[in-house]
């Protein structure tokens, strides 16, 4: 085998160039969702803090085509989590892989299009930033100007993140459409307003309902939750998070220059 070449080992974990890009806490996280329904139970089942398991299946949600994990209303507790089938097929192939070692690695890796779809949602997963906000998505369009270029990213069927990048950029990373690609954007760019049809200066406007709210001494992180269980964190200062009244479940808009959108590739 090749240096750089990936390989299953062990546990299963994927490696890179002698680094771990996945190990099976995630997948345990997920099963542990599908077992007891409950984010709270899944934590302490796995060994992570209630916080930490949230943000792990944000990141997973928004680096996904389709959503793992969706949030179900009602329920003893007033509400509960559940996998979705996309979530229960990403389970099936990684245990599928891990159960059998070596004949399972042959008998995956046999089946090409089941083999590239897992691999490339692992690569997803390995991305690290500071940014709180990571969305992999595909161009959908590029627009060149003289110096910049306009490109707009497509999340999911239904949300694209609008970016722009100059033409360097776009030469020295060999942009195009129909490519693969994260869109990255610090929770410092991202405004929050109540009214979904005021004009705005923002390229990137997208609506949801408030979910998670932590409220600091000068900022408060807000979580927006939008369609198809995608998430945008915010910070905003605490004075006035306090005086928009911003509470859960309370319908808002996040809204975000294109600019502030960053583009990678992995």
């Amino acid at each position: 085998m090749t240096d750089g070449a990936s390989r299953f080992k062990g546990r299963f974990l994927l490696e890179k160039d002698g680094e771990s890009w996945l190990g099976g806490q995630r997948i345990d996280l997920l099963e542990a969702i599908g077992v007891h329904g409950s984010i709270s139970q899944a934590a302490r089942m796995v060994g992570v803090s209630y916080r930490g398991a949230w943000d792990t299946v944000d990141a997973m949600n928004n680096q996904s085509d389709l959503p793992l994990v969706e949030r179900v209303a009602g329920g003893k507790h007033g509400g509960g989590t559940r996998l979705t089938e996309h979530g229960r097929r990403v389970i099936r192939l990684f245990r599928a892989m891990e159960a059998g070692y070596q004949r399972a690695l042959g008998a995956v890796a046999g089946d090409s299009e089941d083999f590239d779809e897992f691999h490339r949602l692992l690569r997803r997963f390995s991305l690290t930033t500071s940014a709180r906000n990571q969305f992999a998505g595909r161009i959908a369009r590029l627009h060149a100007g003289p110096v910049h270029v306009d490109v707009r990213v497509r999340i999911d069927a239904d949300t694209e993140l609008a970016a722009v990048v100059t033409r360097t950029s776009m030469d020295s990373m060999r942009l195009a459409e129909g490519m693969d690609v994260y869109a990255l954007f610090k929770a410092g760019a991202v405004v929050l307003g109540i009214d979904p049809v005021a004009p705005i200066s923002f390229e990137n406007r997208l609506c949801g309902t408030v979910g998670e709210l932590q409220h600091g001494v000068v900022y408060s992180e807000v979580s927006v939750r939008l369609a198809n269980e995608k998430t945008i964190t915010a910070a905003v200062n605490t004075t006035v998070a306090t005086r928009m009244g911003l509470q859960a479940d309370m319908p808002v808009c996040a809204m975000f220059n294109a600019a502030s959108v960053i583009l990678a590739l992995v």
